[in-house]
């Protein structure tokens, strides 16, 4: 008789395996010990197929009992439970406690066939001696937004997209009270005081004088869209007052 191919599935484990139908059930149970790692006197083995409920494979006497006793059919389930507590049984797909080896750094920069030689043959990032660094990358990126954008002081603009956030633009370039703020920031001084600031940061004033209503956003360019956005006037659409 020929070979089932089924799906054998256990907590550990899923892959497809080709069974003999003439293998008693304690046949089976044994070769499946090496697939899933579970004990064969703990197996619990059920067999599923589409459709249908699943059908236990166990018998009183599993060494005289075969396969050919249950309706096997290719790439059905066959499920393998572990019956031990769930504190004995191993979990083989927990590698946090396994010891891992790392390369030292100065072992590998002297291979030649490693990825950072390729690199280094190829002169690719940090290897490019015409790339600029990754500090001088962002603040171009920035400043290409600036430009792609059409940005300029004293240009009308929005921010974020919002029409109640409508200003004009006060100041494009460096912010260094910004930690990790590298490149170009745009700043605007808002039509309404729902900003965050009056036009300074940390002591350090980009425009406009010291005010208690707080006009002033820094973003970045991205989140600026300059163009036709006049004042808002709250009356205008009102018959009358």
């Amino acid at each position: 008789m020929a070979d089932v191919p089924l799906q054998v599935i256990s907590d550990n484990s899923s892959s497809e395996r080709r069974i003999t139908p003439s293998w008693s059930i304690s046949q089976l149970k044994g070769k499946l010990e090496f697939v899933t790692g579970v004990p064969p006197s703990y197996q619990r083995l059920s067999l599923k197929t589409a459709n249908q409920a699943a059908i236990p494979i166990e018998a009183a006497d599993e060494d005289n009992v075969y396969l050919t006793s249950f309706p096997l059919s290719p790439y059905a389930e066959l499920h393998v439970s572990d019956s031990r507590p769930a504190g004995a049984r191993p979990n083989y797909t927990d590698t946090s406690n396994v010891e891992k080896y790392v390369m030292p750094e100065d072992e590998y920069e002297k291979k030649t066939d490693s990825v950072l030689a390729w690199k280094k043959a190829e002169k690719l990032g940090r290897f490019n001696p015409d790339a600029p660094s990754l500090e001088q990358a962002k603040v171009n990126a920035f400043a290409q937004e600036v430009e792609g954008r059409g940005l300029a002081v004293g240009k009308r603009c929005r921010v974020g997209g919002d029409d109640s956030r409508r200003g004009i633009i006060k100041y494009i370039g460096e912010v260094k009270e910004i930690p990790g703020g590298l490149g170009a920031w745009v700043g605007v001084h808002l039509d309404e005081p729902v900003g965050k600031n009056d036009g300074s940061i940390s002591g350090t004033r980009y425009w406009g004088q010291e005010s208690i209503p707080k006009h002033g956003v820094i973003v970045r360019p991205e989140r600026v869209e300059a163009g036709d956005f006049p004042v808002l006037d709250d009356l205008e659409d009102m018959e009358e007052i």
